[in-house]
């Protein structure tokens, strides 16, 4: 395993230390492990999961602004606990409706000693956020226009919505609430990925 996620971020050109490759693989192990008890992902494969979840988390990081960032709709901790451990400055809140899944993220908190996370169960209406975050990150989550309806009290003026998408949302961004500005569309390279990644980087209008 260490091996193969060697090869890959060799081939995005991402460095990280020997302690944040063992903690990431030691994630995909629990992950491994935990699913097929709790079924938190449709992806079986370990090998497969370095590619379709860290690679696939991992590369948003260097398009991150600030310090505090919420993952919405976490599930099984994607994108947020990969990024947690390569972005260690920075501190994620984990929110996901489910219990089994935040039973899951409180386990891989404990076992891999992070610190700067914090799982939590709630719905993202219901979640406060104060004081607001840098940033708001779905992956998979729903549709911009739920996303930016849902999630818009968590982030200040200055914050940032990333959604991480397949193919460009041509369609989602022409139907853009007017409360919010398209800041920019990173094409994202994830090696040994089918298909497309982007990155969709939102923010309110400034009043």
């Amino acid at each position: 395993m260490l091996n193969e996620l060697n090869r890959l971020l060799s081939e995005a050109g991402i460095t990280l230390s020997d302690h944040q490759k063992h903690q990431l693989i030691g994630y995909v192990d629990m992950l491994n492990k935990w699913n097929k008890a709790y079924n938190l992902t449709s992806v079986r494969d370990p090998k497969e999961m370095l590619v379709r979840h860290i690679m696939d988390s991992i590369v948003v990081e260097p398009a991150l602004q600030g310090e505090r960032f919420i993952d919405v709709g976490t599930g099984p901790g994607l994108p947020g606990i990969p990024l947690a451990i390569v972005r260690p400055q920075s501190h994620f809140t984990l929110l996901d409706s489910l219990g089994k899944r935040v039973r899951f993220l409180r386990q891989v908190q404990h076992e891999l000693n992070l610190d700067n996370i914090t799982p939590v169960q709630s719905r993202v209406e219901a979640f406060p956020a104060e004081p607001p975050f840098d940033g708001v990150i779905s992956r998979a989550f729903a549709s911009l226009t739920d996303m930016l309806n849902w999630c818009h009290h968590l982030t200040g003026e200055q914050g940032r919505f990333y959604a991480l998408k397949g193919v460009e949302p041509v369609e989602e961004l022409q139907h853009l609430d007017a409360a919010f500005t398209l800041e920019k569309v990173v094409r994202l390279n994830v090696p040994r990925l089918d298909g497309e990644r982007h990155l969709v980087i939102i923010q309110p209008k400034k009043n």
